[in-house]
């Protein structure tokens, strides 16, 4: 008895806990939802150069990150193998053009050998008929004039097949002068060199055997782009033309511009099994240039400090004015902020003042052998805690978009009242209707009692 008297005097039992909270009023703001995501910035356009041809490279004009124009010559591989197939070529239709006139003229021989042979059969069958020849001699004269006939026919299909053969070797020589000019690599469009895999004097592998050696990358880097993965969840609410907010990790505490260029049809799945596959899909964001302008100033500024103190050296004069400044690289990291929806002048609440509760109210079940009857879409309401008069009463409401910090309060609560905001356990948990609280700032939310 004393123990307890005690105890209750000094309010170690007796008393229910009064639980610290702080609140915030309800109030209208611009709710815009995002969809963040990460990703590699790109070159909306960029070619990948593989030479046709194996060889030796032996001449390069360009290095890694000089500006090119379309048509500019990149770089040579020896091209000995290929000026002696061309000739080879050369010579094979040359003798298969003489190949030709020598049919041709065997051809003219053989026709006038069977006008002869002609003529002298018709004479052997006219004496064979007045039975001025024996029998022997007429078909003598009869077996010349076929074979005679035969030759002539098979000199015109010579002549074909030998016309046949110049234009193979022609087409064989139009082959070995393309291999020869393809040993010369030209820019295909303009722009940057953004990758080099090569150097002067290795060896590369033409597409004619297999896939080939990438040489180098030509990439426009005036339009930039972030390639992004959109969950499942999430890509339905993604449009084209929709506004991104983007932040580079290589430009601290700055933000740029994007819009929606493209959004794939198709998902990309990662993972091994079906089961634990992750779906996504792409999503490209263009940069838009507006928005990092400044960057490429604040470049040409250094660009021309750096430009007067080396006045006095030609060779970096010449380097500098192949390459041109620009604030993105391939590869760069980024995350976006897809603005998907914007609801203006809404009611809005702090996103971890609504919770969920299950409605054990609408859990019914009935008679004994019968079926229990969970409908769970009934059971789960959203609810938020308003605060009056020391005291917190439960509130369900229905909720729309929400971005980082608030979300949209469709019905459920008036403009100017105060809901629980903090701590997130009390809301989540214990928090229950017409409980007492003690309203506190939210810095003194974990002070303890002295």
């Amino acid at each position: 008895m004393i123990l307890a008297f005690v105890g209750k005097r000094a309010g170690w039992f007796g008393k229910d806990t009064i639980h610290k909270v702080s609140v915030e009023q309800v109030t209208f703001r611009n709710i815009t939802e995002l969809i963040t995501a990460n990703g590699k910035i790109q070159p909306e356009t960029e070619v990948k150069i593989s030479a046709d041809v194996s060889g030796e490279i032996v001449e390069m004009n360009f290095k890694e990150g000089d500006e090119v124009k379309k048509g500019d010559l990149l770089l040579k591989i020896k091209p000995d193998i290929y000026i002696s197939a061309l000739e080879r070529m050369e010579a094979s239709v040359n003798s298969a053009k003489a190949n030709l006139a020598n049919s041709k003229a065997r051809q003219a021989q053989v026709e006038a050998q069977f006008i002869q042979a002609e003529q002298a059969f018709n004479r052997s069958k006219q004496l064979y008929e007045k039975n001025a020849i024996s029998t022997s001699e007429y078909e003598t004269a009869k077996s010349s004039y076929d074979v005679a006939k035969a030759e002539v026919e098979a000199s015109k299909q010579t002549v074909v097949a030998a016309d046949f053969t110049v234009v193979s070797s022609e087409a064989s020589l139009k082959e070995a002068n393309e291999n020869l000019q393809k040993t010369a690599i030209y820019a295909p469009i303009g722009g940057t060199i953004s990758k080099l895999n090569v150097e002067l004097g290795e060896r590369v592998v033409g597409t004619m055997q297999m896939t080939g050696t990438e040489i180098l990358r030509i990439a426009n880097l005036n339009v930039m782009e972030v390639m992004v993965e959109v969950n499942e969840n999430d890509i339905v609410h993604v449009s084209l033309g929709d506004t991104a907010i983007i932040e580079v990790d290589a430009y601290l505490n700055q933000k740029f511009k994007g819009s929606v260029t493209e959004v794939a049809n198709s998902a990309s799945t990662n993972g091994i099994v079906a089961t634990d596959q992750i779906t996504s899909f792409v999503v490209k964001i263009r940069i838009l240039p507006e928005s990092y302008k400044h960057l490429i100033l604040q470049e040409k500024n250094k660009a021309q400090i750096q430009k007067v103190k080396d006045e006095d050296s030609l060779e970096q004069q010449t380097t500098n004015d192949k390459q041109i400044f620009y604030p993105f690289r391939p590869g760069m990291s980024a995350t976006v902020d897809i603005q998907t929806e914007t609801h203006k002048n809404v009611l809005a609440v702090p996103i971890q003042a609504v919770t969920t509760r299950v409605d054990t109210l609408k859990t019914s079940v009935e008679l004994v052998g019968e079926k229990a009857n969970n409908t769970n879409d009934d059971e789960i309401k959203e609810l938020v805690f308003v605060y009056q008069n020391d005291s917190v009463y439960q509130r369900q409401i229905k909720t729309s978009i929400q971005d980082n910090n608030y979300i949209e309060i469709l019905t459920g609560l008036k403009d100017g009242e105060s809901v629980v905001t903090a701590p997130y356990s009390l809301i989540s948990k214990k928090l229950k209707d017409k409980m007492k609280v003690l309203k506190v700032e939210k810095d003194k939310l974990f002070e303890e009692k002295e």
